[in-house]
């Protein structure tokens, strides 16, 4: 079995004081900003092992990014993928999840066969869903989203998806896509050994010409998405819990509208 996880190397929302944009691109500006694995992207790192661990085959970890994501991958080898892929060039800069998932169906196509692709659910920088079912569009196999277990059989997928009710049981022939939800595993801490060896792994780098894809079709030319304004929501004092019997709660209740002067 060969699974490939697409990752992407995001901000640390923990160290944001506040997010600007580019005024040229209307991107986010990451200058400065410490980086880290999408935390649903590790979930699907973690999933992706351990299906390799219990069925057998290759985990490769793909991303699209600036030079400074091949960190990302690093730590996708510290986790025990197998191998790591580098979307690295200027044409990709300030694509929107369209021509991103256009980009990475092509680096798919070209690692070749697989039986299953795996993406977090979600990055936290966007939360827009859109990358995973996009790719599965571009590669026309079927997709189960937000999806928190998977038992494989017979070349058969079945994955437990979270829906609005609760969950459902979805079943699926390979090759498949499925973007992973919270709550599927706790992924696991890279020990120093496997960092020193991820360092020591090759991570090639493809280009677009690499890819032989439409340029118009990538970057900022190939994004219809802009985006307008970033701002972080208005925070919102607590409500206050009342105590006592509905009488005594009542009364409370009508003395602090009249000191807010709303009776």
């Amino acid at each position: 079995m060969q699974i490939i996880v697409c990752i992407k190397q995001v901000p640390d929302i923990r160290a944001v004081q506040k997010i600007e944009l580019d005024p040229n691109t209307s991107t986010i500006v990451r200058e400065g900003i410490p980086s880290i694995v999408n935390p649903l992207d590790e979930c699907a790192v973690e999933e992706a092992v351990r299906l390799i661990e219990k069925h057998g085959g290759k985990v490769v970890a793909l991303t699209m990014g600036p030079p400074q994501a091949k960190d990302a991958l690093i730590k996708c080898l510290a986790m025990d993928t197998d191998e790591a892929i580098h979307l690295c060039d200027k044409a990709f800069a300030g694509s929107d999840t369209l021509a991103t998932s256009y980009a990475i169906s092509a680096a798919i196509r070209k690692v070749g066969k697989f039986d299953l692709i795996l993406c977090g659910k979600h990055s936290i920088d966007g939360e827009t869903a859109q990358l995973g079912p996009s790719i599965a569009e571009y590669l026309s196999i079927p997709q189960i989203t937000c999806v928190n277990r998977i038992e494989i059989k017979d070349r058969k997928i079945l994955a437990r998806q979270e829906v609005e009710a609760g969950f459902q049981l979805v079943e699926s022939e390979l090759p498949a896509l499925l973007t992973i939800s919270s709550g599927i595993n706790e992924p696991r801490i890279p020990t120093f050994i496997s960092i020193a060896d991820a360092f020591e792994k090759d991570i090639p780098t493809w280009s677009a010409q690499d890819l032989e894809v439409n340029i118009q079709q990538l970057g900022l030319e190939g994004s219809p998405t802009k985006v307008d304004r970033v701002w972080a929501p208005e925070h919102k004092p607590r409500g206050q819990i009342m105590d006592g019997n509905p009488a005594e709660v009542a009364s409370k209740l009508v003395n602090l509208l009249k000191q807010d002067k709303v009776l």
